[in-house]
Order: structure tokens, then C-alpha cells, then sequence
């Protein structure tokens, strides 16, 4: 006998309720860059995971969400200082959906009322680039170094945990710096 059975109430609808509910929330998923607009400081995403969509016989459909459009782009930044990237199409990224309606806000700055009343929608996204796919994954990570470098590695700027705390800068076909405590060497 199931549970709902011997409830003899309404759970079950109220639970269908809430699980339908759910399959309309968007919190986050891995996204693949379709284009970037650098003076927007926008991207068009196309969410890599595809959705369950829960049908009235009750079963459940795999469906690809559509291509996010001006997805503003998360850049680390603060105190007047930004790390930017040379976003590319095919770069995976994190898409975070908002809570809520945030379209006066991006046109307004400061703290705006919502002009929608939408709750985890597709327009409402941010793209944060920091997660990638497998494939894409980067080789030889320092384990003893913060680095701002190429993917491939070849290129770097790096500070070491030594006591002095090491600099290192390399690029192929150019000297290699290592500045630490009074030091400056080229290799």
C-alpha cells in the first residue's frame, strides 16, 4: 500500500506539485560559449546539460534548453581592479541563474526593484568562467605557486610559498625572471 494510501490525503498531488515545480527552477549547469560581445561584456551560452522535463503521463523527457542570450560575463574584480580573459566560442563556463529578475539592475546599477516577478528563469543568468570540462582540462598545475598563465603552460607569471616568496615570469622564446628576496636572475 503506498504511502498516500494510507494518508488517504492529498501528499501525492502536493508532491507532484512541488517535483513539477522543480523541473521549472534553474539554479546553475555547465555552458559552452557561442560568442562573445567584449563592448557588452556579454555571451551567448548554450547550456551543456540538458533539462528533465516532467510530462502530464509522468514521465520524464530530456529536452535542450535554448541558447542563452547577453548573458552578462562574471570577470574577477574588485577595488578597481579586473582579470579579464579572451573569451572564445567553445569555452565552457558556469551559468548561474538569478533569483530573481535582475533586468533593472544590469541597466541600473545599485538596488532595483524587480520590473518582472520571475524566479530562476534562462534570462535572468550570469556566465562565470572557471569550471571546464574534462577534455578541456589544464595540464600541470602548480601545486606551490599562484599563477596567471597560458593553458598550455608555456607562458606564466607565478609567486611561489617559499619564505621570500618567489616570482617567476616565463614566455616562450624570451628570458624567464625569477625574482626573489633582493634577487632578480634570468635564465
Amino acid at each position: 500500500m503506498k504511502r498516500s494510501e494510507r494518508l488517504n490525503d492529498n501528499s501525492e498531488t502536493i508532491r507532484a506539485a512541488i517535483e513539477s515545480s522543480m523541473f521549472d527552477m534553474h539554479v546553475s549547469c555547465p555552458g559552452i560559449v557561442e560568442s562573445f560581445d567584449p563592448e557588452a561584456k556579454t555571451v551567448s551560452v548554450r547550456p551543456a546539460v540538458r533539462a528533465a522535463v516532467g510530462k502530464s503521463d509522468g514521465t520524464v523527457e530530456q529536452t535542450e534548453l535554448p541558447l542563452l542570450v547577453d548573458v552578462p560575463v562574471v570577470f574577477p574584480s574588485a577595488g578597481g581592479f579586473t582579470l579579464t580573459f579572451p573569451v572564445k566560442p567553445g569555452d565552457d563556463c558556469l551559468v548561474v541563474f538569478g533569483d530573481s529578475c535582475m533586468d533593472a539592475w544590469w541597466q541600473n546599477g545599485g538596488v532595483q526593484d524587480p520590473v518582472e516577478f520571475r524566479q530562476h528563469d534562462l534570462s535572468d543568468s550570469f556566465a562565470v568562467f572557471a569550471p571546464i570540462s574534462q577534455p578541456h582540462r589544464i595540464p600541470d598545475i602548480s601545486t606551490d605557486s599562484v599563477m596567471l598563465r597560458t593553458d598550455d603552460g608555456r607562458a606564466f607569471i607565478g609567486i611561489d610559498d617559499s619564505p621570500v616568496h618567489n616570482i617567476t615570469i616565463a614566455t616562450p622564446g624570451l628570458l624567464l625572471f625569477r625574482v626573489g628576496h633582493a634577487t632578480m636572475e634570468a635564465y
